[in-house]
């Protein structure tokens, strides 16, 4: 901080006092993102706003799977809401984790769809969010719409 003032001071000096206007707003910008960049209520926001649009990203995932209805097509639609809301950050990925995780418990109680379907499922989830090419999962012949 201290020396990002001595080089604006430094660069005022130089270029006069018909450009010091210029040189404050910009020191005052820069003091400002520093100081935004490590701010506790910024970064829980962004988390915030990070796991939100996750949701909706899971949410998309989901509905597009449903209008699909192609067989083969789950494990796809899964690494994909995982992967497009790790994309946004921390709290896409906790969204993330935390709704597979709720689905699949869910899936496990009442569909009786095994605990193999359930893992297939969780492996597809895990790739997704850790960046991996959701397209890995895509069966032959999905629309190109998804």
């Amino acid at each position: 901080m201290l020396l990002i003032s001595q080089v604006f001071s430094q660069l005022c000096d130089s270029l006069g006092k018909r450009t010091m206007k210029l040189c404050v707003c910009l020191m005052l910008l820069s003091i400002t993102v520093c100081a935004s960049a490590d701010n506790p209520l910024y970064r829980g926001g962004k988390f915030i706003k990070d796991a939100v649009g996750g949701a909706w990203d899971m949410l998309r995932a989901y509905r597009d799977m449903r209008e699909a209805n192609y067989i083969g097509a789950d494990k796809y639609f899964h690494a994909r809401g995982n992967y497009e809301a790790a994309q946004r950050g921390p709290g896409g990925a906790w969204a993330a984790r935390l709704i597979s995780d709720a689905r699949e418990s869910w899936q496990t109680d009442t569909s009786g769809r095994g605990a193999e379907d359930t893992r297939a499922d969780q492996e597809a989830n895990a790739w997704g969010r850790g960046g991996g090419d959701p397209n890995r999962y895509r069966p032959a012949g999905l629309p190109s719409k998804y």
